[in-house]
Formats: C-alpha cells, structure tokens, sequence
C-alpha cells in the first residue's frame, strides 16, 4: 500500500471514530450507558472530527496539491504524518476515560506542536508562486497558529479566574473560531480553487481574499458577545457578517466564468457532493447575516440544537462536502465504485436528514413547543446513516487498487 492510500484511509478510520462517538452520545439520550461519560464522550468526538478528520485529511492534500514532488518524497512529511496520528490515537483513547485529564492535555499539546511544524513546512516548501490558491492557504495556516493562542490562554485562565470565568470561555471560542473559519474554512477553498484549470480573475480574488480574511477576524466578536455585555461587540460581528457576504458576492463573480467548464469534467456523484457543499456554504453566509438581529443572535448560541446543527452544517456540510469532491475529482476515491456511491448517498442522506431535525428541533424550543415526538429515536436512526456510510466509502478505499 502507499502512503497516500496509508493516509487517506488513516483519515477515514478517524473520522468514522469521531462518528461512532457522535452516535454513541445520541445513543445515550435514549439509553444512558453508566460506564461511559457524556461530557467526555463529547470531548472526544469534537476533539478526533475536527484534528483527527478535518486537519488530517487537509495535511493529506495541501501535501499533495501544494507541496512539489521532490519536496513531499522527504521522510519529514510521512514521518510527521504518523506522528500526528499517534497524537490523534491518544486523544481517541484519553477523552473518552478522563476528559481534560493529564493524558489528553499532553495529546492535544502534542498535536498542536506537530501542527507548528506543518505549517513551517508549508510555508518554506510549498510552490513559490503567488496563484490565488497558494495565498489562500498559507494565510489559512497563518490563522491555524493564531487560533492556538486560544489554547495557551486556557492552563493560566484556570489557574487565574477558573473554568466558569468569562476569560476561560473566550479562550476556546477564539480557537475554534479560527480554526473552523479561518484556517479549515480558507485552507478547503484553497483546495477547491486549485481545482480550476484557468486562471483566476485576479481582481475579484484579491478583494474575496482581503474582504475574507477581514471578516473571519471581526466576527470572533460573536462568540465574544457570549460572555461579554457591550453592543459595540454586536455592531463588529455586524459588520463582519456583511463584509462576509461581500466577500462570498466576488467568489461567486470570480469562479462563474469558469463554472461550466469546470463541472463539464466532473462525474454525477462529484456534482452532488460539491452541490452540497456549495449549498451548506450559502446556508451558513444566511445564517450569520441572521445574527445581525439581537434577539436571533441571543437565541443562536442558547438553544444548543441550534449550536450542533451550525456545527455540523460547517463540518460535514461545507467542509467534508469540499472534501470529498476533491477526493472524487482526483480520483483519491473512486466514483466508479458501487460501494462509494452507495456509501455517498446513505452519508448525505443521514447529514441532510439530521441537520432538518436538529434546526426543527431549535425552532420548536424557540417558539416554546417543547420536543418533537419521536425525535431522539429519529435522530439516532439517521446518525446510523452516517455511519454505515462512512464505513462503506471506507471500504471502497480500501479496495481501491492503485492512487
């Protein structure tokens, strides 16, 4: 086997972990297991999707998309690789036993320097040339550091003000923050803009480039507004959403030109899963404009049905979405198998399936209608979905001959 398949499928194993736990947790609203933790168990999904899938997989392909050839056959990258899995390995185990403990401190620590070291290799090796992709992804890794500043802020907001203080919740939402919308939001679409034979309008690029990364920083203001009383808080994240879907406005500008030409190319199951994700991405803009308004944005983070499906509107919608169509694109996955496809459409179909339950759910709790009749038991159903399909993509990309 070679280390790209090795990689991919290393990816796929965590992710289909990460979901396992995900399902275990809706498992556990129906029928409570008194021998796992549900905080830790949360722990451990959000901490193995997000650097065991997300950033992995994304390692995977900025190393092949960006990195030339000779530089990426150097030991370093495969090396590097394993390490960080062996990081990921430990969080897997750690998390669900211990939650924030001394063992999955020290995982999540060493995933962090690891990634301190990607991102140096990104930026001393990667392709010397200024495309449009290329500057999307090394300010992506520029944010990816920044959001760890977040991380070095928890031990002495501990030590200082303690787990309830304000400054140890600002802490983790900063991180997160720039890590979904500033280094895996921008690194996917650098992926996605490589994609595209042409050349891009520059014009267009630079001002989605200069209004995108903007925006990613006003809008932390959100999160921030959380723990904070003061309207001027409000007034940025505001602003930021706006520049947003300025920014959206010249991405869509820059790419339509070249849209027929580059579907033309692509295999109907590659079209879907861009389509989804391309939709999840217009959802997302709509509701962060919709944060505009106090008494949705007061509601947006109280209701946590709301919370999740935002989440996972980002993760599996946007950012798997992009994904997978890349890896059908280059045929890293193979859209002529029976299995992938079927696997596709049992995916997409428990994704879409549980993020209607999850905002139907918030509705009703925001309208105070209470729960909806059989909704833990659907939403389990559907989560299977999930899982039976990422488990038949994973087969088909082990039965995949060559890469």
């Amino acid at each position: 086997m070679n280390s790209q398949k090795a990689w991919i499928l290393c990816c796929f194993f965590n992710f289909l972990i990460a979901c396992v736990f995900g399902l275990l947790m809706r498992f556990m609203y129906l029928f409570p297991l008194d021998f796992l933790n549900y905080s830790f168990l949360l722990h451990a999904h959000s901490h193995v999707a997000m650097l065991g899938w997300v950033y992995m997989i994304v390692y995977v392909l900025a190393v092949h998309f960006f990195i030339p050839k000779e530089k990426s056959q150097k030991p370093i990258y495969n090396r590097l690789f394993w390490l960080t899995e062996f990081s990921v390995i430990g969080m897997m185990i750690a998390f669900p036993i211990q939650g924030y403990g001394v063992f999955s401190i020290i995982f999540s620590t060493m995933h962090i320097l690891l990634s301190y070291v990607f991102c140096r290799l990104v930026w001393k090796d990667s392709l010397r040339d200024t495309s449009p992709s290329q500057r999307l992804l090394l300010v992506s890794v520029l944010f990816m550091v920044l959001s760890t500043f977040g991380v070095w802020c928890l031990g002495p907001a501990v030590s200082t003000l303690g787990k309830q203080s304000a400054f140890y919740q600002i802490s983790i939402q900063f991180f997160l923050h720039f890590q979904f919308n500033g280094w895996f939001i921008l690194a996917i679409l650098a992926l996605f803009l490589k994609q595209f034979q042409r050349k891009i309008d520059e014009v267009k690029f630079k001002k989605f480039y200069f209004l995108m990364i903007i925006s990613t920083l006003l809008t932390v203001a959100f999160p921030v507004r959380w723990y904070i009383e003061n309207d001027i808080l409000s007034y940025i994240n505001g602003l930021g959403v706006l520049i947003q879907l300025g920014a959206f406005v010249y991405f869509y500008k820059m790419l339509k030109p070249q849209m027929n030409h580059f579907k033309k190319a692509l295999d109907k199951t590659t079209k879907i899963v861009y389509g989804l994700a391309l939709c999840s991405l217009l959802l997302k803009v709509g509701i962060q404009l919709l944060t505009i308004f106090p008494n949705l944005a007061e509601v947006s983070h109280q209701i946590r049905n709301f919370v999740i499906g935002f989440i996972h509107l980002t993760t599996l919608g946007i950012i798997t979405g992009f994904l997978f169509g890349i890896l059908l694109q280059n045929k890293m996955l193979s859209a002529n198998s029976s299995i992938l496809k079927i696997g596709m459409k049992i995916f997409i179909l428990g994704y879409i399936a549980t993020e209607i339950l999850l905002f139907l759910q918030g509705w009703f709790f925001f309208f105070g209608e209470g729960t909806i009749s059989g909704y833990f038991q659907s939403i389990l159903i559907f989560s299977i979905f999930l899982v039976l399909g990422l488990a038949l993509i994973m087969v088909s990309v082990i039965n995949k001959k060559q890469m």
